[in-house]
C-alpha cells in the first residue's frame, strides 16, 4: 500500500511530518519503531521519525530558511536567539549537539556554552 496523499489525515499531518524531517509511508511498510496512524479504525499512514542527529540538521536548516541566510552570517544577538530556541527544543541533549550548532553558527563550542550560560544566568537572576 502506498501513502494516500488525498486522505484528510495525511493532509493534516504532512506539515508536521515535514517540519520534523520525518517520512510518510504506507502502513504496510511500517517497522516496529514507526508510528502507524489510523482513521476510523483503518490504518492510513505510517510515520518514520528521523534519528535525533538528523532532526538537529533539519532544525538548523529550517532556522536558516526562517532567517533567510546562513546562521553563521547572523549577528551575535540573533545567534543567541538561535541557541535559546535550540536549547528549548532539546538540541543540546543530542550527542555532539554543541559541536554541530557551533559549526552551523560559525562560532566555537566555548561561545555556544557562553550563550547557554548567559541565558541560564538571566533566568535565575
Amino acid at each position: 500500500m502506498t501513502v494516500r496523499a488525498d486522505h484528510p489525515l495525511v493532509a493534516a499531518v504532512k506539515p508536521l511530518v515535514d517540519a520534523m524531517g520525518a517520512e510518510l509511508l504506507g502502513p504496510d511498510q511500517a517497522r516496529a519503531d514507526d508510528v502507524v496512524l489510523a482513521w476510523e479504525g483503518e490504518d492510513v499512514v505510517a510515520v518514520r521519525l528521523p534519528q535525533l542527529s538528523e532532526s538537529l540538521d533539519h532544525i538548523l536548516a529550517a532556522l536558516e530558511r526562517r532567517y533567510g541566510m546562513p546562521l553563521s552570517e547572523l549577528d551575535r544577538r540573533a545567534k543567541q536567539a538561535v541557541v535559546r530556541s535550540l536549547e528549548a527544543r532539546g538540541a543540546f541533549l543530542v550527542r555532539h549537539g554543541v559541536e554541530t550548532v557551533a559549526s552551523a553558527l560559525g562560532v566555537s563550542r566555548f561561545t555556544v556554552y557562553n550563550y547557554l550560560n548567559r541565558e541560564n544566568a538571566s533566568r535565575e537572576g
